[in-house]
């Protein structure tokens, strides 16, 4: 059983930046970020492998980065340029191993899910 704490949300201007991070117990191998926004689908924002592998989406790349500690198990995502559609519940998800690792952003292929943090971004 893993379980997944997330912390760092917060409310910023665009532009601004949020560090969010994600502390797992027990052990992961592929870890992720998501988002949801009201009103809209859960989105995968970013992931990475036990060897740090990266994937990002596309609306992120060059703006949010991905990593992880092992000696802390802790997932974080600096996110960096914030805009207004970035805004929403961000969650942590863990999967070991992905069913098809050609789509390490799918959610419906992760296991373990936090509770979630809120990111806010006002224009």
């Amino acid at each position: 059983q893993v379980q997944l704490v997330e912390s760092g949300g917060g409310s910023v201007q665009s532009g601004g930046t949020l560090r969010l991070s994600c502390a797992a117990s027990g052990y992961t191998y592929y870890m992720a970020w998501f988002r949801q926004a009201p009103g809209k689908d859960r989105e995968g924002v970013a992931a990475i492998t036990r060897d740090t592998i990266t994937t990002y989406a596309d609306s992120v790349k060059g703006r949010f980065t991905i990593s992880k500690v092992h000696a802390n198990n802790t997932l974080y995502l600096q996110m960096n340029s914030l805009q207004p559609e970035d805004a929403g519940m961000y969650y942590c998800a863990t999967a070991h191993p992905l069913t098809d690792v050609s789509r390490p952003l799918a959610g419906d292929q992760y296991m373990y899910w936090g509770q979630g943090t809120q990111v806010t971004v006002s224009s």
